[in-house]
């Protein structure tokens, strides 16, 4: 049977947009844990629109830096922009359009009660291989992360890189790169060593040609990348993007939690999945399921959870500078064996 899974670098521009907003979230809860934050991020060209809601008692700060040094932070620098002139973003050049507000007083209400900033379902997913996710999401994440870091140290490779891995009957079937290269460069024996074994197919740049990339080449919108941050198609996906607010919202922390969770219940199973859901305003969760498959039989558990957001939040530490380290490692990798 055939597997497929993708994964995007940071360098991507859905993924930038995603870490650009991560990253002005910890710059602001450095200054306040208890800030209220929901900030989407389009950027295209050299133009960052953001938009949303933030509610803080700290100062902001200068918008357009933190969105220069967020790509900086990425590798899209000075010296980036020198090797790759016309082909990518120009930190030089960066205009910021900002179009944040502040956090709705509706909502508001129910969050200083303790309550979810939002209502949602929320799915989180383990399975028995290594890292406790699915084997193709794994080489898939495993390939990404070994490319982009070689590109970082690179004049010829580029950073805006996807990668996707298929298995058939566990066996590595196909593995597809996109890489931006100012030159031909070969990077097979690369790729078999990151995988630790030779798929029966390796295509690298399928149009033959792969310079202009990153907000030149594409328009990076948040959230535009879940099936890469969550479990790609082996589970399916609760929430909105988890990469764009504050800890209150659900969307990340219900997401955290119930990846947690289904870790804790994966035991001797195949596969666990578990299933949360909240009540925006209402600390207690309206329902929560617990599935697990061993050797094709199926079981399911109900579990009844009542933990406050706040709890949860200081846990799992979601009140402290977090965000870009989870937007880079994805929600899947929680509780794995990545680094």
């Amino acid at each position: 049977m055939q597997k497929t899974a993708e994964m995007v670098s940071v360098g991507h521009p859905d993924k930038t947009a995603d870490y650009i907003s991560c990253f002005i979230l910890d710059r602001i809860i450095k200054r306040d844990k208890n800030v209220r934050y929901a900030v989407e991020v389009m950027i295209k060209g050299n133009t960052v629109v953001l938009g949303g809601e933030i509610s803080t008692k700290a100062k902001l700060g200068d918008m357009t830096e933190y969105v220069k040094q967020a790509l900086a932070e990425i590798g899209y620098d000075d010296r980036y922009s020198r090797i790759w002139g016309d082909c990518v973003i120009n930190p030089a050049k960066i205009k910021v359009i900002n179009l944040i507000g502040v956090q709705s007083v509706d909502i508001a209400r129910g969050i200083d009660a303790d309550g979810w900033g939002d209502q949602g379902v929320f799915v989180g997913y383990a399975y028995k291989g290594v890292g406790k996710i699915n084997r193709e999401l794994f080489l898939a994440k495993k390939l990404n992360d070994a490319l982009y870091n070689l590109a970082r140290k690179s004049d010829n490779l580029g950073i805006d890189i996807k990668t996707q891995i298929t298995l058939n009957d566990d066996k590595i079937e196909t593995a597809i790169v996109a890489i931006p290269m100012l030159h031909d460069q070969d990077l097979t024996d690369f790729i078999v060593a990151t995988l630790g074994e030779r798929p029966a197919n390796i295509i690298v740049n399928g149009t033959g040609r792969y310079t202009y990339h990153g907000s030149v080449a594409d328009c990076g919108v948040t959230g535009r990348k879940l099936a890469c941050d969550f479990y790609s198609t082996a589970c399916p996906i609760g929430g909105g993007s988890p990469w764009t607010k504050d800890a209150s919202k659900a969307d990340l922390t219900l997401n955290v939690y119930a990846r947690i969770l289904a870790c804790e219940h994966l035991g001797n199973n195949d596969e666990c999945f578990v299933y949360l859901s909240s009540c925006i305003g209402r600390s207690e969760l309206p329902s929560g399921l617990i599935k697990t498959i061993k050797d094709g039989v199926v079981s399911y558990h109900d579990l009844w959870v009542n933990q406050k957001p706040s709890t949860l939040i200081r846990a799992y530490g979601l009140d402290k500078p977090v965000y870009t380290r989870l937007c880079r490692r994805g929600i899947s990798g929680i509780l794995s064996n990545e680094k």
